[in-house]
């Protein structure tokens, strides 16, 4: 996904511009902002990793503002272990809503194990809103 995209998806998403999907019938919201690779991943802990990684897998989201990647850095890690980052394209949306405390999840959607490392993981970004019933 674009940049152009990502921010028509917030706009959406906060009522302006084309409108967001519709919401499920527990009054949950799942909004797809992006999908990526993570980036950096052949520097950290691949190896070790990868065999227990499958699709589906939740991810967590750190912002680290003291990174030397910039301060709109957002790592991204698996049960503790740093797996890499979000492209730095895509950085400034994900810090400012999880600085903003909005509800964003990432899931691996794709692995490809003959794939060049930092192209091995592929992720989805999701915004929740609303509350499920």
């Amino acid at each position: 996904m674009d940049r152009r995209s990502f921010i028509e998806r917030i706009a959406a998403l906060i009522g302006i511009g084309r409108a967001a999907s519709p919401a499920p019938t527990n009054g949950a919201r799942q909004i797809e902002l992006l999908r990526s690779s993570v980036v950096g991943f052949e520097y950290h802990v691949f190896k070790t990793v990868w065999p227990w990684l499958t699709v589906g897998t939740k991810l967590d989201l750190v912002r680290e503002p003291d990174s030397a990647f910039g301060r709109r850095a957002v790592r991204v890690d698996w049960q503790g272990w740093r797996l890499g980052y979000i492209p730095a394209d895509d950085t400034a949306a994900v810090n400012h809503l999880l600085h903003n405390g909005q509800h964003v999840v990432a899931e691996v959607i794709g692995l490809d194990a003959s794939a060049l490392p930092w192209d091995r993981i592929e992720f989805a970004l999701y915004l929740n809103t609303g509350s499920p019933s």
